[in-house]
């Protein structure tokens, strides 16, 4: 089953923030969450909240624990970009940029398998 959680114009460049996603792709849920939480980078909180945030809901809606899931997609696409201008030399204005992003994480249940740890046929 998926479960998803998005968060909206977030105040970090989308160039800054994908290196950090593309580590958890892919990874278990709680591996994930350890990894996002010890980062040293504070551009690593609106992803840690954005994965605890799919997890929250998944343990809501069916009970999954955060070991039982595994990050199948999360993309950090480009949001709208704020337009402000500073002062120049000579008096001129020079045009400022400030990119936003919108992080997006689908995670999945991955039921356990037993191992059957009898004979071999």
């Amino acid at each position: 089953m998926l479960f998803s959680a998005k968060s909206l114009f977030v105040r970090y460049s989308p160039y800054k923030l994908r290196p950090l996603a593309d580590v958890v792709r892919g990874k278990n849920v709680q591996y994930a969450l350890n990894w996002l939480r010890t980062c040293s980078l504070k551009k690593a909180s609106p992803l840690h909240k954005t994965v605890a945030s799919a997890a929250a809901n998944a343990a809501v809606a069916n009970n999954v624990e955060t070991a039982d899931l595994v990050i199948k997609e999360i993309r950090v696409d480009e949001g709208p970009r704020f337009r402000y201008y500073r002062p120049g030399a000579q008096g001129r204005s020079n045009p400022q940029r400030r990119l936003l992003s919108h992080i997006s994480v689908v995670l999945e249940s991955v039921e356990k398998q037993e191992v059957d740890g009898g004979s071999k046929g």
